[in-house]
């Protein structure tokens, strides 16, 4: 019995100290994640919110020609004067969307026009919108990106840990414990029913909000990109996206009689006159800039798309080596930083991918309340009575 005494004292001392270490963690990062997880649940369902309560968004399909790109982009400018346009995106069923999108000034506009008739639809100020307010501050917590970012990837990395850490305090040292610890009992009293809600929601939601975790944080650390790139590689570096280029001295070589945009358009609707999927169409804002062209096969995800980049005055393709370029292209490791996002919303599992995702940002959003309830009760009566 005296040689097993070590070893039990060990293993106590262990989970003591993850106890310690979870409980600090959480009372550091609690207030973070309780809003991430809350502005998380809202933007779970917010492209199928803005389709329910958007009319805009849709035009019904006719037997007409589509008017081409530089055109609605003309139309779009009338309405929209002073600011230059960053896309022009066309999807089947759905109204044309003309971005605006700067930096310096910074803007954020889109335009919808109907792609039939040319008719305005809507002028949308982005920075006004609900959901683009929300995204700012579950990206940046409205602070400039710079400062606002590492906030909260802080806040996520440190989240990440207290599921892992969690899960090991959770684990049942025994069959009987074991029973007891999958399931809340609802009859129970309420410091014993905030236990229950602690501890086994956040079981059941411990391997979905990991990987919400990790995916927040490949989006807001380089160095966690990059470290995931090399490892899902087998130790190459990542290629970071840039920008490609025409080249102006075959501007007097080549006169092309319509807008290079416009027959590259052309050119891509004629060789697949059933795609069903969205296609962006970006116009050169000037003599060095390239068209490119994004299909995306499945517009409820974003990591299946087809990049293409083409010289305006040749219409020659520019072949690019970062990973949004053409999609027969992608190795494995540029289609998981590729489908992040889509993983980090659950729509990479379509509808049910989204409902699990919010029901694991509802559950996350509570389990640093529940904590401090815990803590607060343990610490109150480990107080000595007067």
């Amino acid at each position: 019995m005296e040689a097993r005494k070590p070893i039990k004292k060990k293993k106590n001392q262990f989970k003591y100290w993850i106890g310690r270490i979870h409980l600090w963690l959480g009372l550091i990062s609690g207030l973070f994640v309780v809003f991430l997880g809350i502005t998380g649940c809202i933007l779970a369902f917010e492209r199928e919110i803005e389709d329910a309560t958007q009319s805009y968004r849709f035009t019904e399909t006719q037997r007409k020609p589509l008017l081409p790109p530089t055109q609605l982009k003309a139309i779009a400018d009338k309405a929209l004067p002073n600011k230059k346009a960053h896309s022009v995106n066309y999807q089947p069923g759905r109204t044309a969307q003309v971005v605006y999108y700067h930096d310096v000034p910074a803007y954020y506009y889109t335009v919808f026009v109907d792609q039939y008739s040319g008719k305005v639809l809507k002028v949308k100020n982005m920075d006004e919108d609900f959901f683009r307010i929300i995204i700012m501050g579950h990206y940046y917590l409205w602070l400039p990106p710079e400062i606002g970012q590492p906030i909260l990837t802080t806040a996520t990395m440190m989240f990440v840990f207290l599921l892992i850490s969690g899960l090991i305090l959770w684990w049942p040292k025994s069959k009987a414990a074991r029973k007891q610890r999958f399931s809340v009992k609802l009859k129970s009293k309420w410091r014993r029913l905030n236990y229950d809600l602690h501890n086994v929601l956040g079981f059941y939601i411990t391997f979905v909000a990991i990987f919400i975790g990790l995916t927040g944080m490949i989006m807001g650390f380089q160095w966690f990109s990059k470290s995931v790139y090399w490892v899902s590689s087998g130790g190459k570096s990542i290629t970071m996206f840039e920008e490609t280029y025409s080249d102006t001295t075959s501007i007097a070589k080549l006169n092309l009689n319509a807008a290079a945009a416009d027959q590259l358009w052309a050119r891509f609707m004629k060789e697949d006159p059933k795609f069903k999927g969205s296609m962006d169409v970006h116009i050169p804002e000037d003599k060095k800039g390239t068209v490119e062209i994004a299909k995306n096969p499945d517009p409820s995800t974003y990591w299946k798309a087809d990049y293409r980049y083409f010289d305006q005055h040749t219409l020659k393709e520019i072949e690019v080596k970062h990973i949004f370029g053409k999609f027969a292209n992608t190795s494995a490791a540029d289609k998981i930083i590729r489908m992040n996002y889509d993983i980090h919303i659950g729509a990479i599992a379509g509808i049910p991918g989204k409902i699990l995702a919010f029901i694991a940002s509802l559950i996350a959003a509570s389990l640093p309340i529940t904590g401090c309830i815990i803590w607060w009760g343990r610490r109150n009566k480990s107080k000595p009575s007067h």
